[in-house]
């Protein structure tokens, strides 16, 4: 893939008002994100079957992944959905849930917005929330850890 079609991708995703993009051709993927109403945050296209990361002159630097954590007996609440993770129903309103309160599998442990709508996500399971895994207001993928939860 050449810049001239990186370019036009961006270009589409501002006027489209797209906040992400990816896309696999020919042996590259590329991937663009962007923050709400911003100027291109991550662009980044690299081989899919090299053995080692390729970067093109507009690839943001990679971060090092954190380090595997030790097997827990604790569960993880997943993002159902790709949107912006919210911990509380409006700015002003307490969260939801915090770090070591009980939840029942039909308790509403936050909001994500996802295409203007708002969607509550449900706990699906008792326990005790031990960890929150994602920031207020930020960016979630389908399958990405919310919470960890200590079942009982």
């Amino acid at each position: 893939m050449e810049i001239k079609d990186i370019k036009r991708i961006i270009e589409l995703a501002k006027e489209n008002d797209l906040t992400e993009f990816e896309l696999s051709e020919e042996g590259f993927r590329i991937a663009i994100k962007r923050k709400t109403g911003g100027d291109v945050v991550v662009a980044q296209q690299v081989p899919l079957f090299a053995p080692a990361p390729v970067h093109a002159p507009v690839a943001a630097p990679v971060v090092a992944a954190a380090p595997a954590p030790a097997v827990s007996k604790l569960a993880e609440i997943k993002s159902p959905m790709v949107g912006t993770f919210y911990r509380s129903p409006s700015p002003d309103a307490e969260p939801f849930i915090a770090v070591g309160k009980e939840v029942e599998p039909e308790t509403v442990v936050c909001i994500i917005e996802a295409m203007k709508v708002m969607n509550e996500i449900k706990a699906e399971t008792k326990g005790v929330i031990r960890k929150v895994c994602v920031e207020n207001a930020t960016s979630v993928e389908f399958g990405k850890p919310l919470f960890l939860v200590e079942p009982n």
